[in-house]
């Protein structure tokens, strides 16, 4: 891969992280579920306000533990936001579900609430919402529409730690959620996951199905003389080397936040003008939401000019990425029934997103070296009235 000298993603030390790591050595103690992973999900557990968190390896196993807990099985639908990353539906298709795609809001980009009501069978298992660049879906409406059809929802969160949606933090809605540690994430430990329990009553199982299918954390913790395989499961535990690191971040979590919504800030006014002369949108954030300053997005008037912009910044040793592509219209979705013109939103959005260059080690040179070559650009696509 080519050196840039603005990346588009640069992890960073922000605290403690090599020292944890240290310390979680010396404890002998680096499999999982060791005093790092603990410290983790307590802290989480106390920051989201939940009954329940589990570390996983990342938040695509999050996911999978989800529809396993659900008991997606042969047969299900699962509905999900053509606009995702693929872990999204994988976890349930591995489970024999079929992934209902749905179309997003152009403002938000999140999954549209008004299509969920045609896209609900009897065989839709759950619903799964994606708060795209931290900012929340419209979780009263899907709630009430789930509630009332008697479906789950389940919330990706990958992008959304310390997010809110009408003052409650996003992952706290749906009966389960997923979040993500990979280094693309504000807070990460290179590859990690975690899954949120909001229902209790999946508190037990999850922590069987985490263990290989068996009752080992009720073992540990004195409830049964010895441990055997009672149920399904896999090995979902993050190492604590990882959950050690984890933990460095977590403990800054305020000042990471404060160095993103910096960055966010810097971009949104620096670009205001530039964008309003050119036909492009900036991030759209509706009063109630709290985003999470996960990324910061251009949309360009038409693909021709995302793909010349990527050139021009590239040439000047700025890295810029587009995102996510329709997964209707993937060699997959298509096996599902994907076809053009399913998720028009989704289909126009794909083809036009920008991505800039968002870590929180980001300089403000950095920053205005950014701006400045999106301000040389004249790629644009002369048009008519």
């Amino acid at each position: 891969m080519a050196s840039y000298r603005i990346p588009f993603n640069k992890p960073s030390l922000l605290g403690n992280e090599l020292n944890y790591m240290a310390e979680a050595a010396r404890l002998h103690h680096i499999s999982g579920d060791g005093h790092y992973t603990k410290r983790c999900q307590a802290l989480l557990e106390e920051a989201l306000q939940v009954p329940k968190v589990l570390l996983t390896p990342s938040g695509t196993h999050a996911l999978e533990l989800i529809a396993l807990l659900l008991d997606v099985r042969e047969g299900d639908e699962v509905i999900v936001p053509s606009f995702t990353f693929v872990s999204t539906a994988n976890a349930f298709v591995l489970r024999g579900a079929r992934p209902v795609f749905a179309d997003i809001r152009p403002d938000t980009l999140n999954l549209d609430e008004t299509h969920l009501e045609r896209l609900i069978t009897p065989r839709t298992r759950a619903i799964v919402v994606v708060h795209y660049a931290g900012v929340g879906c419209e979780m009263e409406a899907i709630l009430e529409i789930a509630g009332r059809r008697g479906v789950a929802v389940v919330e990706d969160n990958a992008h959304g730690l310390l997010g809110a949606y009408k003052g409650k933090p996003l992952g706290t809605f749906g009966c389960l959620a997923a979040l993500s540690f990979h280094e693309t994430k504000n807070i990460t430990c290179g590859e990690g996951g975690a899954l949120i329990i909001n229902d209790p009553q999946y508190i037990e199982r999850a922590e069987i199905i985490r263990e290989k299918g068996t009752d080992r954390a009720r073992f540990f913790r004195g409830e049964v003389d010895k441990y055997t395989w009672v149920d399904v499961g896999s090995s979902y535990l993050l190492s604590d080397l990882l959950a050690a690191f984890l933990y460095a971040q977590l403990e800054v979590r305020e000042q990471i936040q404060a160095k993103r919504r910096r960055i966010w800030e810097y971009y949104a006014e620096h670009l205001r003008e530039w964008a309003e002369a050119h036909g492009v949108r900036l991030p759209y954030v509706p009063p109630h939401c709290q985003q999470s300053y996960h990324l910061f997005y251009l949309l360009m008037p038409s693909p021709e000019e995302r793909q010349a912009l990527i050139a021009h910044l590239k040439a000047r040793g700025i890295l810029s990425v587009f995102h996510y592509q329709p997964l209707h219209l993937s060699e997959m979705g298509r096996r599902f029934g994907g076809h053009p013109g399913q998720c028009p939103v989704t289909e126009d959005v794909s083809e036009r997103l920008l991505r800039l260059p968002f870590y929180n080690s980001m300089t403000e040179e950095e920053l205005a070296a950014v701006v400045s070559a999106l301000k040389e650009f004249d790629g644009w696509v002369r048009r008519t009235s």
